[in-house]
């Protein structure tokens, strides 16, 4: 009789489990990943909306009175909720303006937060 070589189906079974393993291990990374970059443009997305409040509040030349105020922003197709709190500085002349940018669909997590100051 002549010998075969080959493999065994417990062979084949234990490859077949030992790429399962490896294909699952790189399908969650790359979950991750994703995960990962989405949040990094959210929250950029968030600080843009925050530097942009900023920006515009001295481009009016709006010297704001200090209260704090909520309202809807967007930024890259994406919807923000902006808490804006101004309030006073030793200095008469200067405001500060905190801004606390929050995802629209979840407010309670916070994107950016930003700390500018406007001039009279």
């Amino acid at each position: 009789m002549k010998s075969e070589r080959g493999f065994t189906l417990i062979e084949i079974l234990v490859a077949v489990a030992i790429l399962a393993v490896a294909l699952a291990a790189t399908t969650r990374a790359a979950g991750v990943a994703t995960d990962g970059a989405r949040e990094t443009r959210e929250r950029l997305l968030a600080t843009w909306a925050a530097e942009n409040r900023i920006a515009e509040l001295r481009a009016r030349h709006v010297f704001p009175e200090a209260a704090t105020s909520n309202f809807a922003a967007e930024e890259g197709g994406l919807a923000l909720q902006v808490e804006e709190t101004v309030s006073e500085t030793p200095n008469p002349t200067l405001r500060r303006v905190d801004l606390a940018v929050a995802d629209a669909a979840d407010p309670a997590r916070v994107l950016a937060r930003l700390t500018g100051y406007v001039a009279q």
